[in-house]
């Protein structure tokens, strides 16, 4: 049987840095994922939460473990749906023709106290929503001014 794993990619009509600013800053990663506590641009714990009015409100959590601006991004990543068993979320970003390929790798799955299959399909789809979300933050902004 194959690794449980999510693989996506998407082409994004941006610069690397600007994709970069929106996989690290709190602000960014909040228009279209979650705030996060501090910005992911450097190793060391993390949370991801509900809202800036919300602070205390832990949505995901983990530890990022390589940050290679404005290439890779590499962290541990948990929720309690996955009954807090850390699985790996790699970015890759690569330049290409007028923009980025940005590539994702959401791994560490087996050995969760959960449903796997039902992780994976969850996980699959919820990356699916945030990669509109993402889109259209990278892209529109950038395309008014």
């Amino acid at each position: 049987m194959a690794e449980p794993r999510i693989e996506k990619s998407l082409f994004l009509k941006a610069p690397r840095e600007r994709i970069w600013e929106f996989l690290t800053d709190s602000a960014c990663l909040g228009r279209w994922f979650h705030p996060s506590d501090r910005p992911l641009d450097t190793p060391g714990p993390y949370r991801l939460v509900k809202s800036t009015e919300e602070p205390d409100a832990c949505v995901c959590w983990g530890e990022v473990i390589e940050a290679e601006a404005p290439s890779r991004l590499v962290y541990t990543f948990t929720h309690k749906w996955l009954g807090e068993h850390l699985t790996r979320v790699e970015w890759t970003l690569s330049e290409v023709a007028s923009g980025t390929l940005v590539k994702l790798v959401h791994d560490g799955f087996e050995g969760a106290p959960v449903d796997v299959f039902e992780q994976l399909c969850g996980h699959d789809a919820g990356w699916d929503e945030h990669f509109v979300k993402l889109r259209v933050q990278v892209i529109e902004p950038a395309m008014a001014g």
